[in-house]
């Protein structure tokens, strides 16, 4: 297998940036002790990386689309469309991505599941991890941009789940509002089949989102969006940052994307609790296209000055940012270290689906997926199992 040397670069290792090598073989990032020592053995391709940092590639937890594709409405090619946006997320610096399905009407999710198929990524674009479903256990108040008549309840218990997805084969990530009769119920068995459980489009008061919590919830969907505001005397999901009754620590998306979360909001999250932090896009079809009128699930969506709303309302619905403008704007917002923001797209996300020992990591071990970034933290190159497959470098 070729053995490969990356110098003359500063490597995001450790929580800290390093001056150091980085030896690839065999699509993971290794040990080069063992070659010094044992092998005896030079790099068969040395790369000079021209002084850039190398960090773990990018992880999207939460994205509906992008480039004119909606994970919700291609029904009919969804194979395709997936693959699309796989292979035009490696320009912003994503190696992984969860496909998010946004309430649908129950044929679309049975038509759609078992097709968006975990894969591993490559030149033909980033890894697909799962599937991320929002809704449609949701509550009717907080639908944000969910067709009402699509929304759920757990009346049959976990019957009901089944019956509404068809499959959760493919399923990674749900997002349920915590206050639903039955959740509880709904939220262990989903954890018991190893599906992340994520709090979200709720009503939910601390008390309901704590509970959700110790029945095995370990996330918060898009905070401050479609949720209970802050209050002082019920701080409702929001309280979850600073809880003490709960028996896990608790991670939540954040779209940075300055529209979505106020500057002053991500700086409040982020110092409430900063380990919590993970930096999604929740991006539409609009994602590096124009202005103009597009698709989310069941809805036509209108998008001006990069400001998504469901047409003819002032209801934002979904992000026209990348992740690598959210990584740049969340550092410029809270002042934190590149380390930090890099980490809050790549090793945060990771320990949410409990793939940190090979993602979102550049420890000896794991995948070599990585970027390549100048100090103003512009994507410059993407690499996945060790091969560059976005070539803005070189």
């Amino acid at each position: 297998m070729t053995l490969k040397q990356f110098y003359n670069c500063r490597i995001l290792r450790n929580h800290e940036i390093i001056d150091d090598h980085l030896w690839v073989r065999g699509g993971k990032i290794i040990d080069p002790e063992g070659v010094f020592f044992d092998e005896k053995v030079p790099a068969d391709i040395r790369i000079d990386c021209h002084g850039l940092i190398i960090a773990p590639g990018f992880i999207d937890l939460q994205i509906n689309g992008g480039y004119g594709v909606d994970f919700s409405y291609d029904i009919d090619n969804i194979e395709n469309a997936v693959g699309i946006v796989a292979k035009k997320l490696i320009e912003n610096g994503v190696t992984s991505f969860c496909p998010t399905v946004v309430t649908s009407p129950i044929p679309v999710y049975h038509s759609i599941l078992p097709k968006i198929k975990r894969t591993a990524g490559g030149l033909h674009g980033a890894t697909v991890l799962g599937v991320h479903v929002e809704g449609p256990f949701i509550n009717l108040e907080k639908k944000g941009a969910h067709p009402p008549h699509c929304i759920r309840e757990f009346s049959k218990g976990f019957q009901h789940v089944e019956l509404a997805y068809g499959s959760l084969d493919n399923i990674r990530i749900v997002t349920l509002a915590p206050e639903l009769i039955n959740s509880a119920e709904i939220i262990t068995e989903l954890v018991k089949r190893n599906i992340i459980v994520s709090l979200g489009h709720s009503t939910a008061n601390l008390i309901e989102g704590e509970e959700g919590c110790n029945h095995g919830a370990t996330m918060i969907t898009h905070l401050f969006n479609a949720m209970l505001g802050f209050h002082h005397r019920d701080p409702g999901l929001i309280g979850l940052l600073t809880s003490e009754k709960i028996a896990q620590p608790i991670y939540y998306g954040l779209i940075s994307d300055g529209i979505h979360t106020h500057p002053s909001a991500v700086r409040m999250a982020y110092k409430a609790n900063p380990d919590g932090v993970v930096l999604v896009t929740d991006a539409i079809s609009a994602l590096g296209l124009a202005d103009g009128r597009y698709h989310l699930g069941q809805l036509d969506i209108e998008v001006k000055d990069n400001k998504a709303k469901i047409a003819g309302t002032d209801t934002l619905c979904g992000s026209a940012d990348n992740l690598n403008r959210c990584v740049q704007k969340f550092q410029k917002f809270t002042k934190c270290s590149k380390v930090f923001a890099l980490e809050a797209a790549s090793y945060h996300p990771a320990k949410v689906l409990g793939i940190e020992k090979t993602k979102g990591t550049l420890d000896f071990g794991a995948d070599a997926d990585f970027i390549m970034l100048n100090d103003d933290l512009h994507v410059q190159s993407t690499w996945i199992a060790g091969e560059k497959v976005y070539p803005n470098f070189g």
